[in-house]
């Protein structure tokens, strides 16, 4: 099967569009990566698949091979340096033109989430991220109950929920995290995403959405916290047009206040791919927290010294 050599899969989750559900995956993906774990990123966000943009592999194919469909390889890994492959499948790869409109009824849709958990061939994993689209609908409905019938037990580790810190997000990510409780999905904790701005031409981090709705959430919910994320451009710069972060020296972003220290310079690393250059981004440090959270509620097993 599909998802037998798969160890962790984790669902991202939300009940509003426009959260930046795909950005939390694309960065969770990289800080696992970075972690030294295998990974594979799975878009099930049929009418709206941004996961090859993102890392920046839209002109690539997928290979058809006996049995199912190979994905798409975003970096290879290299122990040498503790970093893990890194995987995707995306219906985007599927389409003939980034413009194509995806106009598919609910059952169109169920067949092609049980296809992609029945047909691709992810080989060997530690984690296995499903990016989904906002809502409880068609697409979420065939995801639970095809893992129900997939999985083995404690292989689907839970759901990352996405929200930003307005009341207007936080009104409907509840939902999800109530769809999550019909549905019997563990809840690894909440992302409260776009809490901030980080200036690209001074060291301020000013919180233009407000701050702390996303932790308010979860203290209600009783579930755990994962940490709050700014809007950052280079991160955008980063995807869009590959150029490594640079930042005023000063910069500091995070509760913690971590000075970054990363001064205006020309990019030094132009052979580095995404996931080296992203080591430079000021949301590296926030998501390696991020994803040493995760870890821990899906393993049991604290991270120390960045592994697990």
């Amino acid at each position: 099967m599909s998802l037998d050599d798969v160890n962790h899969i984790v669902l991202i989750l939300s009940g509003k569009g426009g959260v930046g559900k795909s950005s939390v995956t694309t960065q969770l993906a990289l800080s696992l990566s970075l972690a030294g774990h295998s990974v594979g990123v799975l878009d099930i966000d049929l009418t709206g698949p941004s996961i090859p943009r993102l890392f920046g592999i839209e002109s690539a194919k997928v290979t058809q091979a006996p049995g199912g469909w190979i994905p798409v390889p975003v970096h290879s890994a290299d122990p040498s340096n503790g970093i893990g492959e890194l995987r995707c499948m995306s219906l985007g790869f599927l389409l003939r033109d980034r413009g194509d409109a995806v106009v598919w009824r609910g059952p169109k849709k169920t067949a092609m989430v049980r296809q992609f958990l029945n047909d691709v061939r992810w080989g060997p994993l530690d984690y296995l991220l499903i990016d989904t689209p906002p809502g409880t609908s068609d697409e979420h409905i065939s995801l639970a109950e095809t893992l129900l019938k997939l999985s083995r037990p404690t292989q689907v580790g839970g759901a990352v929920v996405v929200t930003t810190p307005q009341a207007v997000a936080t009104a409907d990510v509840r939902k999800e995290l109530n769809f999550c409780a019909k549905t019997s999905i563990h809840v690894l904790g909440v992302v409260e995403n776009m809490a901030g701005f980080v200036c690209p031409h001074c060291s301020e981090c000013t919180n233009v959405f407000s701050k702390g709705g996303g932790k308010v959430m979860a203290d209600e919910f009783g579930v755990r916290f994962l940490g709050s994320v700014p809007l950052d451009p280079q991160f955008v710069k980063l995807v869009e047009e590959g150029r490594r972060p640079t930042y005023p020296v000063g910069t500091r972003v995070g509760d913690d206040e971590v000075e970054l220290g990363i001064s205006e310079e020309g990019d030094q690393g132009a052979r580095d791919g995404l996931v080296e250059k992203y080591q430079s981004c000021s949301l590296c440090p926030l998501f390696r927290g991020i994803a040493e959270e995760v870890i821990t509620a899906v393993t049991g097993e604290k991270v120390a010294n960045g592994t697990a």
